[in-house]
């Protein structure tokens, strides 16, 4: 594959993530960082780069950090997010797997 067909590839996919998480803004979600810091909060917006506004945010184990009981809301800068933790009840999968369908069937042609 070459390097233009592969950043278009993940430059779509990007996109198919970016528009997902627009769908999912006002509703609650656990962002997991890579520094193991976990997020519970309401998903307030979400731009091109995967980064994540929280409002309303508490994290999963206060006793570890003390520090962030204060904290309202938040900025998650995409590139340190290791998980997002969705409601399941939120998630059309079905909408998602024909989107990543669709997308895969553009690549091939």
């Amino acid at each position: 594959m070459s390097l233009l067909a592969l950043t278009l590839a993940c430059r779509c996919v990007f996109q198919l993530f970016y528009s997902f998480f627009k769908s999912l803004v006002g509703k609650d979600v656990v962002v997991e960082l890579k520094n193991d810091l976990s997020i519970c909060g309401t998903l307030h917006s979400v731009d091109q780069y995967l980064n994540i506004k929280l409002t309303d945010i508490s994290v999963t184990d206060p006793e570890k950090y003390p520090h962030m009981l204060s904290v309202k809301n938040c900025f998650i800068r995409g590139s340190v997010v290791r998980y997002v933790q969705l409601p399941a009840d939120e998630v059309d999968t079905q909408l998602l797997q024909d989107a990543a369908r669709k997308e895969a069937m553009q690549q091939k042609q």
